[in-house]
């Protein structure tokens, strides 16, 4: 194994926002080191989720997560027009389905103009013309949400922070960090071997091991409210013969946990539904549990009534890194210099789930602020 040498900027875990703090610091930071636990990049939350490219509309007006969604919207097609990253801006719509639900489409729409998200209203007459097989009373039309391929977008982050001189380290299981002088020392196994190395600061990107970095450090998590709520998805995919029943993203009015049972169609035309919200405990397998099919069918009719139990497999599954609890209310991101802590030179990113991907790129410069980094 090669030894790390010492570094001014180590970042932890290579899924999506690991991968883009990476690309981002690396060309002002040549020596960065970036370490990761699986045997390769984005094998977790980042690459078992919808691939959506959200626009911002959900949450609370100046937190973390509006903002940092609505530039990371913008700053995301840009990257993958750039780089070659196969993308659509597909637009999406949130459907009321009954009268009762008008009212909450209303205070969507309110919050998502005052984050700054294009979106309108339509009739039930408008949406149906564009989703003839969804029975919508009314619905909102986001056109600049799309679909992305995060598998393309964290190999090309990859690329982009390898060619500016980040040394990767895979299968790493991190044994210590501590404060030694004006920095940290990082201590990891990798095989039969363990080696140590300074680092100037250290950025905790570890997803759903984000509160055990954080606790490894020095931090009190509980303290702190850094403790992550894994919380599974499940997704359902659609038989061919009725994956031509929706054209673009179709999403109900969402509930306290998640954004709820939609339709999303992928870079190659599938069309699967999910996710559901399952809190479950640390190290739960993904597996999709084949008698949640009668409860996914219903969820699903009352978006695409002509979609029954038989059209429908199980398919895809993730684990989300949640704050927020199950009879919590929203929790927003962590991104937090621990200097004020006692733990100069540590940044948390904590609790980062949707709209993480969408907000990777933001998420990064939000980093690079905190570290003075060009």
């Amino acid at each position: 194994m090669c030894a790390v040498a010492d570094t001014g900027i180590t970042v932890i875990g290579a899924g999506v926002v690991g991968l883009a703090v990476a690309a981002r610091l690396a060309p002002a930071s040549p020596d960065l080191v970036l370490l990761e636990r699986a045997p390769r990049h984005g094998t977790e939350q980042s690459s078992r989720n919808s691939e959506v490219i959200h626009a911002g509309m959900y949450y609370p007006t100046g937190s973390l997560k509006a903002r940092l969604c609505v530039e990371g919207n913008r700053r995301l097609y840009e990257y993958c027009a750039r780089h070659g990253v196969a993308h659509r801006r597909i637009g999406k719509l949130i459907v009321a389905v009954e009268d009762a639900q008008r009212q909450a489409l209303a205070t969507i729409l309110s919050r998502g103009q005052a984050n700054g998200v294009d979106l309108r209203t339509i009739s039930g007459a408008e949406a149906r013309a564009l989703e003839p097989n969804v029975p919508a009373v009314e619905a909102l039309v986001s056109p600049n949400t799309g679909i992305v391929s995060a598998h393309e977008l964290m190999d090309a982050l990859l690329a982009q922070a390898r060619a500016a001189g980040a040394v990767t380290q895979f299968r790493v299981e991190l044994q210590e960090l501590a404060r030694t002088g004006d920095g940290w020392r990082v201590t990891y196994r990798r095989g039969a071997e363990t080696e140590s190395f300074t680092t100037e600061a250290v950025v905790n990107a570890a997803g759903l091991g984000s509160d055990e970095v954080a606790a490894l450090a020095g931090l009190d998590v509980e303290a702190a409210g850094y403790g992550i709520h894994p919380c599974k998805g499940d997704y359902f995919a659609v038989s061919p013969a009725k994956s031509s029943l929706v054209s673009r993203l179709v999403y109900p009015v969402p509930d306290h946990v998640s954004l709820g049972v939609h339709a999303v169609i992928g870079l190659d035309g599938r069309v699967r539904f999910g996710p559901d919200a399952e809190y479950v405990s640390r190290g739960h397998g993904y597996a999709i549990d084949e008698g949640k099919r009668a409860r996914f069918g219903a969820a699903i009719r009352k978006l695409v009534p002509a979609i029954a139990d038989d059209d429908i497999t199980p398919d895809l599954s993730g684990i989300r890194a949640k704050l927020q609890g199950p009879a919590d209310g929203f929790r927003d991101f962590v991104i937090a210099d621990e200097a004020a802590r006692g733990l100069p030179g540590l940044v948390d990113l904590v609790g980062i789930d949707s709209p993480g991907l969408t907000s990777s790129l933001a998420i990064a410069d939000e980093v690079a602020r905190l570290l003075n980094v060009g």
